[in-house]
């Protein structure tokens, strides 16, 4: 074995060890500063050899990969679900049409995002979403971030299919909200909508981030010979190295099964993630044969479903927060209740229209429940219990955040503060602006302290920042403050495409900025383009053209944009003419390359016809490889995608001298 190589499994090893002893042990035996030395070794060398990375590497715990979109991939056993039961009368019924006297199985139903993982030599090598039970989405990449999921099994079984429910804890759903109530955002409903919305990011880091856990609670394939026992199935899966369904009592008959389901129903509250009901299965695996499935519900199996609690008091107010999009939200102030195990002061009405269905108003007697037991939500008003002089609710016509008009969103619930300058939405802008523009070394935390230094209160003021000011602050010095400014200053000299893009306008990405940069050569002209013309436009759809109309119709917007060309950014562009040696082509850029940036490169790709990709797939077409190359490269050999130097590249679009 190679040296290098070698080294590579000794780092991977003791990093599996200390993870082990810090996450599972709660034990740790070096200090996180070792370990992140340890972890930053091994990613260095994965980088430097990527040949020689192992796809079970601690490293792909991070995630980092971005997805272009997530590949659909057909289910080679049928992902079901369970027919619901209500009431103990319903699950009794139940119980009495299969066999009264047989065992089950009584596990928690874990309310979370099922998956099937597939191991081949016992290495993961699929992670799928349920989808329609036929066919999922492939999500690998971000499943390996997930700790609970082996990346390699406990022992090298040839062929294993399970299936797990994702989900969230409630500690880390709770500490995720905070963050996002904190940065204005608007929190996830529940952990469910967490979890699922967490597994289907693109970029597996964010995905990384999010801090998803699993319990397997079915074996669907193996190579080997298994127990005919459900339960003894789920202890072989525990010894291959997965955590499954915590709570699994064996039953003998309809008295003890519903006893359990009450148990589990005790113990819901003080459980550290959210359930929804339990499952009720047939122990026998070979008794389920012989009973059968009906369509895609399987006959040997139900969920019983645990109703959720509910509470009434009074809604004394409805205050509006304005999230980091600019989305007005109504939130309900309520008489203090307890519900779910928790006191109660606050819970989310949604929206306008969710108000307005209900017909919720200020001063109404409220039942309310938690959505997903975490979350407070208004169920519904008792009109019988209203004050004689109450009037329906009203969404306010300007942001209480900066006064400007709002607007609802074209065939949408939302509405919005058309300001993008609006203070509620000025952390996201600023992130936003900053990562369109290329700025580097300004990160979540710099632009909390420059905002609450009161040194930006627009994207523009971040060309007005002094390097001494910005020295003085806490974390900062003089070569950090420098290279913010020096990276400050040089952003002035990016392309038209990405200062519109960095303007924020609504429903304009990346390619829609480009096509409008290329149409228009400038700011103004785009600004004073009717929008008739802008549906003209390749990726500019009425909804888009709308946007684009109402951002420059704000005050504040074309003020920003005047700032700008003010302070030396660049707002105009010579109208380039496309070419047609790359035409209907994608591709990728990865690496260093000798001479070109990777933008000037993507440029270049565009002006010829081409798309630039992000991210290698099975449709793309070439990728333009640099020094240093890492997954990408790796990615595209695997595929058999032809891969071109920089020559190769220049040649191809008729500019090799």
């Amino acid at each position: 074995m190679h040296e290098i190589e070698k080294k590579m499994r000794a780092l991977e090893k003791e990093l599996e060890y200390h993870s082990k002893r810090y996450y599972e042990d709660d034990a740790p035996e070096i200090s996180d500063r070792e370990y992140d030395m340890m972890f930053a070794s091994l990613k260095a060398l994965e980088e430097e050899y990527p040949s020689l990375a192992s796809p079970t590497s601690p490293t792909k715990r991070v995630g980092g990969a971005v997805a272009e979109r997530f590949e659909k991939v057909r289910h080679p056993v049928s992902m079901g679900s369970l027919q619901d039961v209500f009431s103990i009368e319903e699950l009794s019924a139940y119980l009495e049409k299969t066999d009264g006297n047989a065992l089950y199985t009584v596990e928690c139903k874990i309310d979370g995002l099922s998956v099937l993982l597939t191991y081949e030599d016992g290495v993961l090598t699929l992670g799928a979403t349920r989808g329609d039970g036929s066919y999922g989405e492939d999500v690998t990449l971000n499943v390996r971030t997930i700790k609970d999921v082996p990346l390699k099994l406990n022992r090298p079984i040839k062929r294993l299919l399970v299936r797990g429910e994702v989900y969230m804890p409630k500690a880390v759903f709770a500490e995720l909200n905070a963050k996002r109530e904190e940065k204005g955002e608007t929190p996830f409903a529940n952990p469910r909508n967490a979890s699922a919305g967490s597994l289907r990011q693109l970029d597996s880091a964010l995905c990384a981030a999010r801090k998803l856990s699993i319990f397997v609670f079915n074996l669907e394939e193996c190579s080997e010979a298994l127990p005919d026992s459900h339960k003894e199935r789920l202890e072989f899966l525990e010894e291959l190295g997965f955590k499954v369904s915590p709570i699994k009592e064996l039953c003998r008959g309809a008295s003890q099964v519903i006893e359990a389901v009450e148990r589990i129903s005790e113990l819901r509250p003080t459980l550290p993630y959210d359930i929804d009901g339990a499952a009720i299965k047939i122990d026998s695996v070979a008794l389920r044969q012989e009973i059968g499935e009906l369509s895609n519900l399987p006959k040997w199996a139900v969920a019983y479903k645990y109703p959720p609690e509910e509470a009434e008091t009074t809604l004394t107010d409805i205050v509006i927060q304005v999230g980091r999009t600019g989305v007005l939200t109504p939130n309900a102030v309520l008489e203090s209740v307890k519900v779910a195990g928790s006191t109660v002061s606050r819970a989310t009405l949604h929206n306008i229209d969710y108000i307005n269905g209900k017909d919720i108003r200020i001063g109404d007697r409220v039942i309310i429940r938690k959505a997903g037991d975490i979350i407070p939500e208004v169920v519904r008003s008792l009109p019988e219990k209203r004050r004689e002089n109450s009037v329906p609710y009203t969404m306010p016509e300007f942001c209480p955040s900066c006064g400007s008009p709002v607007g609802r969103d074209e065939g949408g619930v939302a509405v919005r503060c058309t300001n993008t300058d609006c203070f509620a939405q000025l952390h996201r802008t600023i992130m936003h602006f900053a990562s369109s523009m290329g700025i580097d070394n300004l990160g979540e935390s710099i632009i909390k302290t420059l905002i609450d230094k009161g040194f930006i209160k627009s994207a523009a003021d971040l060309y007005t920042l002094d390097t001494e000011k910005l020295a003085a602050l806490e974390r900062f010095g003089d070569k950090s403050a420098k290279r913010l400014t020096d990276s400050i200053e040089k952003s002035k000299s990016a392309p038209l495409a990405n200062l519109i893009s960095a303007l924020g306008i609504r429903q304009i990405g990346e390619k829609g900025a480009i096509a409008l940069a290329e149409r228009f050569g400038s700011i103004k002209a785009l600004s004073e383009a009717e929008e008739e013309t802008l549906v003209g436009i390749n990726d500019i759809g009425l909804v888009t053209a709308k946007c684009i109309r109402e951002y420059f119709s704000v005050p504040q917007n074309v003020t920003l944009v005047e700032r700008l060309s003010a302070l030396g950014l660049r707002v105009e562009e010579e109208a380039v003419e496309k070419g047609t040696a790359l035409e209907g082509k994608t591709l990728v850029v990865t690496g260093t390359l000798p001479r070109l940036k990777r933008n000037e490169a993507e440029a270049l790709i565009r002006k010829h016809g081409g798309n630039a990709a992000s991210s290698v797939s099975k449709k793309t077409d070439f990728v333009l490889c640099g020094t240093d190359a890492g997954s990408k490269l790796t990615k595209a050999q695997s595929l058999g995608i032809p891969v071109i130097d920089e020559a190769e590249f220049l040649r191809m679009i008729g500019k090799e001298k």
